[in-house]
């Protein structure tokens, strides 16, 4: 499906670290930055998990000419970007995370910017495209008189998904839906001297389906969901599937692009609208816009690491080839991996143990792990846990090299590190569909078997290689050093 995403570009910059202590000049955290993550923001957003989807996507926007735009572009990648003249500078919203907690966030270049020019590319793009959303996040790109006329033109051919923003332009008349949040439907509508009550979200939907006569507006109400209202209609109510959210950013993105996918392919109003909540859902429960950096820098990163090309986009941040792997990463990357993978209907796998000094039986173990579903995860014990398990002359090798040494293995997907003596907490979080392990034993001898099948897992037992162990390869060793 040819889908033109019409919008502004935001780039999004994660920091996150670990904080231990506080500064001396001020009672404020220190902040140890472990890796700096980039991703397409605002239209971007929209544009990259449409690509990622797999379908044929035109990004009609303005683009810079400062550093922050060679970020962007480089997020951008499988997305066909026609650019208006360059506008300076390129918004940008760093967020500093410690952990999980978002801490602070820092916006540039976000005040009001010129209104863009466009080009024939980007008008023949709206022309061609079999669906159209417009991502408006009040940069100007709305508001050019070509592209609104385009727009305009386009709604009365191919579904049109409006995603309003509160300083951004009015909706064109006629497209066929309009994605305002709960608090821009309220807002819009008090501007213009209404009085709706603070819930209601169907009093404002219908002043502002008259105002802006579109063929309906869906009002997004977080975790209860949306009201969808169309004229000389019932309102209906869209219930959202219960989800675990760390955080909600680019739900409503996800939500509008899934919209017109859906009424792209010929499903009715109430059918797409229903399939787009569920996919923002998923899309949350999958670590939501926070998945999809491209950009990973470790704290030490060399400078030749930060010259190469980023990754294509992917729905999780690509651990492989990190120069420096930091343990306290790896969990709620693992975590995200296994939500992704689930909720594209795959089967997620994973394995554990200590992995101490890796041999030819670890290998053969967890490549026959990878081939049974759609990832392999490690769960890695700490070097604490190592240590109590085994003793106090292991782990030979620590925990850094040993869950960076398991990501350079091409069956290794991701590695999820835990300090318990047993992996049960760590596969409660990931709730694996297999949970594999080496030995000699039937999957129902596995202590976690009743754990994992608590969630509708399966065990499954992989034979131990004879003559190949880390105590054997320990030994031998020793006899040469």
């Amino acid at each position: 499906m040819r889908i033109t995403v019409v919008g502004d570009v935001l780039l999004d910059v994660d920091i996150n670290g670990a904080a231990t202590r506080l500064s001396p000049d001020a009672p404020v955290p220190v902040v140890d930055v472990a890796d700096i993550r980039r991703r397409a923001g605002g239209a971007g957003l929209v544009a990259t998990v449409l690509a990622q989807d797999g379908h044929d996507v035109a990004l009609v926007t303005a683009v810079s000419d400062d550093d922050g735009a060679s970020h962007l572009r480089r997020a951008l990648a499988g997305v066909s970007v026609l650019a208006g003249a360059p506008l300076a500078p390129t918004p940008t919203k760093t967020r500093v995370r410690i952990g999980t907690h978002p801490m602070v966030r820092f916006d540039e270049g976000c005040a009001p910017a010129p209104v863009p020019a466009s080009t024939g590319e980007m008008l023949a793009a709206i022309a061609a495209a079999d669906t159209i959303v417009v991502a408006d996040y009040g940069r100007g790109i709305t508001a050019n008189t070509d592209i609104r006329a385009a727009l305009a033109s386009a709604a009365r051919r191919v579904p049109v998904v409006w995603d309003p923003h509160p300083a951004g332009s009015v909706p064109v008349e006629g497209v066929a839906v309009v994605t305002p949040n709960l608090a821009e439907a309220l807002a819009s509508a008090k501007a213009d001297g209404l009085e709706p009550s603070r819930t209601g979200a169907e009093e404002a939907g219908r002043y502002l389906l008259e105002k802006w006569g579109s063929g309906a507006v869906l009002v997004t109400r977080g975790e209860d969901g949306a009201l969808l209202l169309s004229a000389g209609a019932a309102s209906q109510g869209i219930p959202a599937p219960k989800t675990n959210v760390s955080d909600p950013c680019g739900a409503g993105d996800r939500l509008a692009g899934s919209l017109a996918v859906h009424l792209g392919r010929g499903l009715d109003l109430a059918q797409a609208a229903a399939k787009a909540v569920e996919d923002a859902s998923a899309f949350l429960a999958a670590g939501g816009a926070a998945a999809l950096a491209v950009v990973t820098e470790a704290a030490e990163a060399s400078p030749a690491a930060e010259a190469s090309p980023a990754a294509e986009a992917g729905p999780v941040v690509e651990l492989k080839g990190l120069e420096l792997v930091d343990p306290g990463d790896l969990r709620p990357e693992g975590v995200h991996l296994a939500q992704a993978v689930r909720s594209r209907g795959g089967t997620v796998v994973a394995t554990g143990g200590c992995f101490d000094l890796l041999h030819a039986g670890h290998a053969r173990t967890l490549a026959a792990a990878r081939s049974m579903g759609d990832c392999l995860i490690v769960c890695l014990n700490s070097d604490e846990s190592v240590r109590r398990l085994k003793g106090v002359h292991r782990p030979i090798v620590s925990v850094e090299d040993r869950a960076e040494l398991l990501l350079a293995l091409e069956c290794v997907d991701a590695v999820v590190v835990f300090g318990e003596d047993t992996p049960e907490a760590c596969l409660t979080e990931i709730q694996p569909d297999i949970w594999v392990k080496g030995g000699d034993y039937t999957p129902e001898e596995l202590p976690e078997a009743r754990l994992v099948a608590g969630w509708g897992g399966r065990c499954v037992t992989v034979p131990f290689h004879p003559a190949r162990s880390t105590s054997g390869l320990a030994a031998a060793l020793a006899k040469v050093s």
